[in-house]
C-alpha cells in the first residue's frame, strides 16, 4: 500500500499515513511519499508515538519514501 503526500505540507502527510494505518491490520506495511522536509521529523516521531515501526527511509527521484509497518496497539503494556 502507497500514501502519494508529495507536495502536502505538515502536518498533512503524517495524518495521511495515521489514516491508513488505522484501518489496517498489525504488520501491515504501507509505504509514505514525501516531499516536505517536516516529514523528516514527523513521521519517526509519529511512528514512535504510535507504535509502529518504520522500517526504512529512501530517497527517490523526487520524493522520500517512508516504509513504515502497523504496530499491534495492544501488544505494548506498561511496566507493572
Amino acid at each position: 500500500m502507497e500514501v502519494d503526500a508529495r507536495g502536502l505540507l505538515c502536518p498533512l502527510p503524517v495524518l495521511r499515513l495515521r489514516k491508513i494505518l488505522n484501518g489496517a491490520a498489525p504488520g501491515t506495511r504501507v509505504a509514505l511519499l514525501a516531499t516536505d522536509a517536516m516529514a523528516a521529523v514527523d513521521v519517526p516521531h509519529f511512528c514512535a508515538e504510535a507504535g509502529h515501526a518504520l522500517i526504512s527511509v529512501t530517497q527517490e527521484k523526487d520524493a522520500i519514501r517512508y516504509e513504515v509497518m502497523r504496530g499491534d496497539a495492544f501488544a505494548w503494556r506498561a511496566p507493572a
